[in-house]
């Protein structure tokens, strides 16, 4: 080998360690323990349950940074709707991979594998004790909530099954006013026909503790969960014979 290849190859021999270095520290400087779940978090989740029927899950919960996890959810399986409440508990890798298992008043549990996002304020997931059912959850964060008065535009997109009629989807802009009325226009698509410039309208609750409902006026309830510092919502229809699921974003 002469000399220029020599040199040639020990710059990629150097260039390639420098990465390897840099990919090394980079990884082994984003640990996460436990305790970075402490907060409360909004959980949606849409799949399959094991009979291969469409189901959705909204739910929302308290971790205390030490494993324990309290909350509760509403479980949209094939248009039938079931409230429940939970306790659970989870762990978490300093890989930022984690599960939890949420045990509920019947005694029956759930168990879920996650991986947190880089600013571990989110979390990706799978169920790994049921059906086919994938999920994320956004940390609450900093956010206001309750009747402020101060009008709020969200951009939404839903996506589910009316039983009975097909598949549906629906995406559009919703306002907000801050005193419990909401109106918009969507684009909707029913079993593949579509539909512009849609109008809708209704009302709205707010809670302090990040949670609400809407009532669109002939078209039925969602429940929805405040995540993100305010600035996203997580939402589950929750009229029988649905199963729709969807976010809001600022």
């Amino acid at each position: 080998m002469n000399f220029q290849k020599l040199c040639f190859a020990f710059v990629v021999f150097m260039t390639m360690v420098a990465f390897g270095s840099a990919s090394t520290e980079k990884w082994e400087g984003r640990r996460c323990s436990v305790a970075d779940t402490r907060g409360v978090w909004g959980y949606l989740a849409t799949g399959f349950d094991s009979y291969g029927l469409p189901m959705a899950v909204l739910a929302q919960a308290t971790a205390d940074g030490q494993g324990n996890l309290t909350g509760w959810a509403k479980v949209d399986d094939d248009g039938v709707i079931v409230p429940a409440t939970y306790t659970g508990t989870v762990t978490v890798a300093k890989d930022c991979t984690g599960s939890w298992t949420l045990t509920f008043p019947d005694g029956s549990t759930l168990t879920n594998n996650f991986v947190m996002d880089d600013n571990k304020e989110g979390y990706q997931s799978i169920y790994t004790t049921f059906g086919t059912m994938t999920a994320f959850a956004v940390e609450q964060g900093p956010a206001v909530c309750g009747m402020t008065g101060k009008k709020h535009t969200f951009a939404f997109n839903f996506t589910g099954t009316q039983i009975g009629v097909g598949p549906v989807a629906f995406v559009g802009q919703v306002i907000y006013d801050g005193n419990g009325n909401m109106y918009g226009t969507l684009t909707q698509s029913l079993q593949g026909t579509i539909t512009s410039g849609v109008p809708f309208s209704g009302t709205y609750t707010e809670n302090a503790d990040c949670t609400g409902t809407v009532q669109i006026t002939g078209d039925g309830n969602f429940s929805f969960i405040v995540v993100n510092g305010g600035k996203e919502h997580l939402l589950i229809h929750t009229e029988p014979g649905w199963i729709i699921s969807g976010t809001e974003q600022q």
